[in-house]
């Protein structure tokens, strides 16, 4: 292991990520397992990005914000699991500090931008069905490229302000990340200088980044089911309802498994299971949401025809 020398301690250079190095004898199996679930997200994230490209009838704001959602799991999921899969196969778990912080920092930019593409996307649900003959004139494609670019922009730039901050901060050892990638919490804890400054940057950030979002989310879907439920036909319910219902599906997945991962207490009980929490969160959240959109939504099923 690398270390250079600082002061009088002997300071860190590289990590080691023991991921799910504690059962070698399943590591194979585990590789073959993800190495199938890459292989699926990446294909059918690419497909729904084609389909809504050269399918003309997929021309319009609900599948031009689908498209940046395949495009962003695609770069999310790669930002994971190809290292995972080089560590399980070669056994090398070493990633240098440079390297930590860098997947890092797409790790949270691409995470932070979800979260506001999604609320962008219920907010194009609410102006189709509470606001219908002003859908044309409101989400227009300049509106369309605003919140899209807005998404990704406040996304990285959050990520930015923390990654920027972390270098600053001393590692003497231990060097174990007991994590499948280099989060936050199980990089900061072992650092061995004050994390403060840093902790509360990122609570603030995180607040800002993902609360506002989720809230604006939820509002939407409480005025479409009010405006839902006023429709006096089942089939016309039934007909709105099934517009949005792939995007509530997606939604309830992804802030249901970030919930799980990083507000639930970790106590000793969950402990063992944050790791199986967490690749439900980073790897089957991408892999289902192509399959949730392409499964429930007719003009998806269609354009595949």
């Amino acid at each position: 292991m690398r270390r250079g020398e600082l002061g009088n301690e002997t300071a860190v250079v590289d990590f080691i990520i023991l991921g799910f190095k504690s059962i070698p004898e399943v590591q194979f199996l585990l590789f073959l397992m993800f190495l199938v679930t890459y292989i699926t997200t990446v294909s059918g994230n690419l497909l729904i990005m084609v389909l809504v490209v050269i399918d003309h009838y997929l021309h319009s704001p609900m599948f031009f914000f689908l498209g940046n959602l395949s495009f962003l799991e695609t770069c999310y999921t790669s930002t994971i699991l190809p290292r995972m899969l080089a560590s399980l196969l070669t056994s090398k778990y070493v990633i240098s500090l440079n390297g930590c912080f860098l997947q890092y920092f797409f790790f949270t930019g691409l995470a932070g931008a979800e979260c506001c593409l999604l609320s962008a996307m219920s907010y194009d649900r609410y102006v189709a069905i509470c606001k219908p003959l002003h859908y044309t004139t409101i989400m227009n494609s300049r509106c369309c490229l605003q919140l899209a670019g807005v998404s990704w922009v406040n996304g990285f730039l959050a990520s930015a302000i923390v990654t920027s901050l972390m270098p600053q901060l001393t590692f003497c050892g231990p060097n174990e990340i007991d994590h499948f990638f280099c989060d936050f919490m199980p990089v900061v804890k072992l650092s061995c200088s004050d994390t403060h400054r840093i902790e509360l940057a990122t609570f603030i950030l995180a607040s800002l980044l993902t609360l506002p979002p989720f809230l604006l989310t939820l509002i939407s879907y409480v005025c479409i089911s009010y405006t839902v439920l006023r429709i006096p036909s089942s089939t016309g319910r039934q007909k709105a309802f099934s517009t949005c219902s792939s995007h509530l599906t997606v939604v309830t997945l992804f802030y249901g498994t970030l919930i799980v991962v990083y507000l639930v207490p970790k106590t000793n009980t969950l402990g063992d299971l944050h790791k199986v929490f967490s690749v439900c969160y980073t790897v089957l959240t991408p892999l289902v949401n192509p399959l949730i959109y392409s499964l429930r939504n007719n003009s998806v099923k269609k354009a595949l025809r």
